[in-house]
Parts: structure tokens; sequence; C-alpha cells
């Protein structure tokens, strides 16, 4: 299950309408909410993959929230109150001795090598994440629709233009959520360099 921290971006749609978005428990509360009032059903997507993501709604928005935010259990060292959840790691012999002389303790050193290496992530890699993200929330809720097809190869050509014209007949909030993650991916990118 994912935790708020991971991933702080969430859309719910009840068919082709935005109910609810922004980061998980903001989200759910809102998806709650709508869905006691006995309307239609509502597909909640995970922003940074495009996926669908199944929730318990049932009992109280307490009890929904426990659910999809569960605390972690302490399980031996680490700072359950700050997130960090105690987990093994298999290493070899001289991957833990390079570990022990990089300072203040291993598990600092291993969020340091962690963090170095997400910064070192190629932008065109998590571009590339992005993009699959807008293609597969497109195929979930504008598989059907209208000059999908052609959006799709719009949306991995990086034409925004031809992609932006393609969906202009599908649902505003859907247009929009797609425009936004294809924004995003192209943002990721940088500037294409001019000829």
């Amino acid at each position: 299950m994912p935790s708020e921290h991971d991933n702080p971006g969430y859309t719910a749609f009840a068919g082709h309408r935005i109910v609810a978005s922004g980061p998980l428990r903001e989200t759910l509360t809102g998806v709650f909410a709508y869905a006691k009032g006995g309307r239609e059903p509502v597909q909640v997507f995970e922003d940074e993959t495009g996926q669908a993501v199944d929730f318990d709604l049932r009992g109280s928005l307490d009890e929904v929230l426990d659910r999809a935010l569960p605390q972690p259990k302490r399980t031996g060292p680490g700072r359950p109150k700050l997130g960090v959840v105690s987990r093994e790691v298999s290493l070899l012999p001289r991957h833990w001795e390079w570990l022990e002389r990089q300072g203040p303790g291993v598990s600092a050193a291993l969020r340091r090598v962690v963090d170095e290496a997400r910064r070192r992530e190629p932008d065109h890699a998590r571009a590339r994440r992005a993009r699959d993200a807008a293609a597969r929330f497109m195929w979930s809720i504008a598989g059907n629709m209208p000059g999908f097809e052609e959006a799709s190869r719009a949306l991995y050509a990086g034409d925004d233009k031809k992609l932006q014209g393609l969906v202009e007949a599908w649902p505003p909030d859907v247009r929009a959520h797609a425009l936004r993650l294809a924004r995003h991916a192209r943002e990721l990118e940088g500037p294409r360099p001019t000829r």
C-alpha cells in the first residue's frame, strides 16, 4: 500500500468528473464523503504511476484512513513516528565494510547513497515514467474516447499541441488531468533543442 509520503498526488474520478484530488489523506476524505452520498462509483488514480488504486471505504472515515495509511509496526530499530521502518538489507561483507567507513552510521550512509542515486537519475528516465503514467491514465479512463490512439501517439511523440487538439472533445476533467500529466513529463524533459 502506498504511503502518504511516497507520493502525494492522487486524483479521484466519478465517471468523467474529478471529485477529489491531492495528497492521499485529502483525496480519500473527499472520496469518502462523495461515496457516502450513494452516488456512482469512484475510481482513484495515483498521479505518479497513472494506475488505478483500490481503497476499502467501509466503516468510518478514520477506519478508511487507518487502512489506507497504516502506521508502521515496530519490529526493531527505527523511528516509527518519523516514518522509519526497520527492514532487512542483504549486502556482501565488502559492502558492509564500505558503509561502516562512511561516517556516523550505516543507515545514514545508505540514505545518502540512495538520495544521491535519485538525484543523478537522468531527466529522460523520470520523464519516460511520467509519460507512461499519463498513458496509463488515458488508457484506463479514455481508452474508448474519440482520438484516443492518435492522442497516445502524440503523447509519446512529445507533440503537446497535437495532443491538446486530439483531446479537445474529451470531458473537461479527463482532458485537463491527461494534459496535466503530459505537461509534467514535458517539464521533466526540459526544453527541446532549437534548430
